[in-house]
């Protein structure tokens, strides 16, 4: 355990491992061990195609501190800390992390009503939590989420692949995946230039979503145009507040954090109580 001191609270952290249907997953839990957030629906985070825990910094500490919430955030099966994956991603992962490993995380840790926040795919991911458990999600955040394959996002894949290919860049996935680095990274080129999954959209998921959501993306985001933001404020069926932070590229909570944290606050207390 350790801790540290954000928003004038003390932020206890604690890791775990949970028992998951394919392998043990890494999670870690941010809470502020204070009487304010007590009884309030957690954030559970959803990490993006290359992240883990440890790539989300300091965000979730300082969004726990904001809001008085904890904050859950896990490596899925094949990333950062959790167990190998045993094989390929299933075209329909993203649908299926919701009664897949979120599910499993929910019931180990003794989750009930929950916030579900998602970066990217995590985003795309968060959509289908919040489908999933309608009666159980208070509110939904997607950070640069991707509602269907777009020519930037397949293009921003393709010069990343590149940047890959550079000797000593694949030690930077090491760093966080260890031996699973390569693995990671095909997992995501790989399955999201594959022509089977370039139909793929969260234009089935969108509808289920009942419960009021805020959609931030950055208007330089290089995986994604606005028409993402656009398309998921359109078709969810609850409230939806879009976010568009100007000059900010596809990582928001790490290049505007201040900003992010500051509007996830506001809409947590107005929408989630």
């Amino acid at each position: 355990m350790n801790s540290d001191k954000t928003s004038d609270r003390d932020i206890t952290a604690q890791d775990m491992r949970v028992d998951g249907a394919g392998g043990r997953l890494f999670v870690r839990r941010w809470s502020t061990g204070g009487a304010e957030g007590a009884g309030l629906p957690p954030v559970i985070l959803l990490h993006d195609s290359l992240g883990c825990v440890e790539l989300w910094r300091d965000f979730p500490a300082r969004l726990a501190g904001a809001t008085g919430r904890t904050v859950v955030a896990y490596d899925r099966l094949g990333f950062g800390r959790s167990d190998p994956h045993p094989g390929r991603l299933d075209l329909t992962f993203v649908r299926d992390e919701a009664r897949g490993a979120f599910s499993t995380l929910c019931a180990r840790l003794g989750i009930g009503d929950f916030v579900v926040f998602g970066h990217s795919v995590g985003g795309g991911m968060a959509v289908g939590v919040a489908g999933a458990f309608p009666e159980r999600c208070r509110a939904l955040v997607t950070v640069s989420a991707q509602a269907f394959v777009e020519d930037r996002t397949t293009e921003g894949i393709r010069e990343a692949k590149r940047g890959f290919d550079q000797p000593g860049q694949m030690d930077r996935l090491r760093r966080y995946h260890g031996e699973k680095a390569q693995w990671v990274l095909d997992a995501w080129v790989e399955t999201w230039l594959s022509p089977q999954f370039a139909s793929w959209t969260l234009d089935g998921d969108l509808p289920a979503v009942r419960c009021p959501a805020l959609i931030i993306h950055g208007d330089q985001d290089e995986y994604g145009s606005t028409s993402h933001p656009e398309r998921l404020a359109a078709l969810t069926a609850g409230p939806a507040t879009v976010g568009i932070l100007p000059g900010c590229g596809h990582v928001p909570h790490r290049e505007a954090a201040p900003a992010v944290i500051d509007m996830v606050a506001r809409f947590l207390r107005r929408e989630a109580r």
